[in-house]
């Protein structure tokens, strides 16, 4: 499975983006779907997670209420809604897909990033 992260940019405080995790190869109907981020001198941290059979999710304490993980009809597509987004929310998102829903990084496959930026 290859995934490609995007819909990453440049916004104020308070205000929303939406990410985009698409595969190809496979469609992601077989696995569970997360979204981890990278702050620049920081450890890459888990932000939310989605299981496609059953639709649970599953966030991190400091996204919840404000960040939704969903999917699209077609299979193909996880998507990260990211509301009322804060200074501390600025780092690279990375989606992966793996065998369960998961807060470590014991996906098997990765996508390459997609930066978000949001200024004070």
């Amino acid at each position: 499975v290859q995934l490609q992260a995007s819909g990453g940019g440049l916004v104020q405080a308070g205000g929303s983006l939406r990410l985009s995790c698409t595969a190809s190869g496979r469609t992601l109907s077989s696995y569970a779907v997360g979204w981890f981020r990278q702050a620049p001198g920081k450890e890459r941290d888990f932000v939310a997670a989605i299981t496609w059979s059953g639709g649970r999710t599953y966030y991190a304490d400091s996204v919840q209420g404000r960040f939704i993980i969903s999917e699209s009809n077609t299979k193909n597509t996880v998507y990260l809604q990211m509301n009322s987004l804060k200074p501390e929310d600025t780092a690279v998102y990375y989606c992966a897909a793996g065998p369960r829903l998961s807060s470590s990084s014991d996906y098997y496959y990765w996508g390459q990033g997609t930066q978000v930026t949001v200024s004070s």
